[in-house]
């Protein structure tokens, strides 16, 4: 078992620390720190997990340094963990600045340790159903929705929602980007609220994606058009979608859709919905850092995937206008 620690007890550290004494066998849970000593003894007393006062030394005590505190503070506790020789993994974004997370990969290197950026949605199992049949393609349209929360104004929208879509993208097309445009508008907050953008990648893939935290109803949907296939991935159902178009075969049947293509010939359209194994991709993601380290594997989503995700999104961020210099995590 690798010995892991926790930094950061809040929400989503609170959901780390249940999914890590859930994996027994794989990590051996030593402790945790919050920067707030009633969230520590509270946690702590709840869980039945040891909280430590000083992150150092909690770090030295483990292989593994598991950072889920606010972002503003991933560069220092993951500063501190590279430097004592200890995988990491870091929860998106990355880093507060895309110098910060280029200064953490030179120390990766250097450490000869793993890292693992908490981009979860690649675990999400619909898009895990759906990635054996991406062949290449060449418009994509993502709307990231989410009804208004007044803890998350002070958080980019494109930081906070977009970078989740911006992520699966990259990953998917693996082209550089030639082009960005965007535009946002502040509605309640000073930041803009909802935010459109369009990146052109070198390879001729064009994505529009969109990202709202003042809608009336939740969404996670991303739609993907390629060479005779449209394929649709609900994150927030959980559910995938494959449409194809192929060449007939024989004669169809009373309740076939077909159609004549000029030049083409006549096509028949399959529908398919992948089966959608139900699985908690938190723990997936945390598993999956475990096979990386103990088989020497690269990360599902390596610290350059996040740096490049985070380096994108504050492409995005600039075209929209958003006041420069201003502190946006």
């Amino acid at each position: 078992m690798l010995k892991i620690a926790v930094l950061g007890a809040g929400h989503l550290g609170k959901i780390h620390l249940k999914v890590i004494q859930e994996l027994t066998g794989y990590y051996d849970l030593i402790g945790f720190y919050d920067a707030s000593p009633e969230t520590a003894e509270k946690v702590s007393r709840e869980l039945g997990v040891k909280a430590y006062s000083q992150i150092d030394e909690l770090i030295t005590q483990v292989d593994v340094v598991d950072i889920v505190t606010p972002t503003l503070s991933h560069f220092k506790c993951a500063r501190a963990s590279l430097k004592k020789f200890k995988h990491v993994f870091i929860e998106k974004p990355v880093t507060a600045t895309v110098d910060e997370a280029k200064i953490l990969s030179d120390l990766a290197r250097e450490a000869s340790v793993k890292v693992q950026v908490g981009h979860v949605e690649r675990f999400n199992p619909a898009f895990q159903a759906a990635l054996p049949h991406f062949k290449q393609p060449l418009f994509i349209e993502a709307h990231r929705l989410a009804q208004f929360n007044p803890r998350g104004t002070d958080v980019s929208v494109v930081l906070d929602l977009m970078i989740h879509d911006i992520d699966i993208i990259l990953s998917v097309v693996k082209s550089g980007v030639k082009n960005v445009s965007a535009s946002g508008v502040a509605v309640v907050s000073d930041s803009p609220d909802i935010t459109n953008a369009r990146i052109e990648f070198d390879n001729g893939c064009v994505a529009n994606l969109t990202a709202s935290r003042i809608s009336l109803k939740n969404m996670r949907k991303t739609r993907f058009f390629q060479r005779d296939a449209y394929i649709s991935v609900d994150f927030l159902q959980k559910s995938a979608e494959i449409v194809r178009m192929k060449d007939i075969q024989g004669e169809p049947g009373p309740f076939d859709i077909t159609f004549d293509v000029p030049g083409k010939g006549t096509k028949q359209i399959f529908f398919e919905k992948p089966t959608i194994q139900p699985v908690n991709a938190i723990k997936e993601e945390l598993l999956s850092f475990y096979n990386a380290i103990i088989h020497n594997d690269e990360p599902a989503v390596s610290l350059i995937d996040g740096l490049n995700a985070l380096d994108l999104a504050y492409k995005i961020i600039e075209k929209t206008g958003e006041i420069k210099n201003k502190l946006l995590i």
